[in-house]
């Protein structure tokens, strides 16, 4: 029988980020944390010290939870630098890795306009297609293309600004997200994980 506390202690190459920057809506977090991964068996789970510079994605009810933002007045999930959904940021000029958390899911990250400040106001039925634009630049139109379970993208951040993004297949779902990149920006609070991924 597998320990249910079962430890995965190492790096998961391009899991998610614990980054060094964000948007005034919560507090500097370290540069790698612990993160819970998706479960690999029903009374097994994964712990990881993940690398800097990652944004990991998964649906909201699988693990990463939601947020009410009330700096942003916007629900978001679905994305994080540490371990569970946050608003994300960076400093221009990073590279960071998209990594999709999923073992059995595919994501995208697509953006779905810019704006100026809050409240981000996420439209109602976007037009998301699945297919890669941006050639590996953040900004508006960038879409990831599809990843795969465990795959991952790297992204530049060429360019500052505040852009809404979502995933192409599950911003129905809540995966929809504020992402800031901006000098001395800080990632915002955590939500709290959904029940069932503790």
């Amino acid at each position: 029988m597998l320990n249910k506390n079962f430890v995965f202690a190492g790096v998961i190459a391009g899991a998610m980020l614990a980054a060094c920057t964000g948007h005034g809506s919560g507090d500097v977090v370290p540069a790698s944390g612990p993160v819970t991964l998706p479960a690999i068996a029903p009374d097994v789970a994964i712990t990881a010290t993940l690398p800097k510079n990652t944004v990991g994605e998964e649906l909201p009810s699988a693990g990463l939870g939601t947020f009410n933002s009330p700096f942003w007045k916007a629900t978001i999930g679905g994305f994080t630098q540490t371990q569970f959904s946050q608003t994300l940021a960076f400093p221009p000029d990073t590279k960071i890795t998209l990594r999709n958390l999923s073992h059995t899911t595919p994501h995208t990250m697509n953006v779905i306009q810019t704006v100026q400040g809050p409240p981000a106001k996420f439209p109602a039925n976007p037009s998301l297609p699945t297919s890669p634009a941006g050639h590996g630049i953040l900004g508006a139109g960038f879409r990831s293309g599809i990843l795969q379970p465990g795959k991952s993208v790297t992204i530049t951040l060429s360019k500052a600004g505040t852009y809404l993004i979502g995933c192409a297949f599950h911003y129905s779902e809540g995966m929809r997200d504020v992402f800031v990149v901006e000098k001395g920006a800080k990632p915002g609070q955590e939500a709290t994980p959904p029940p069932d991924a503790r």
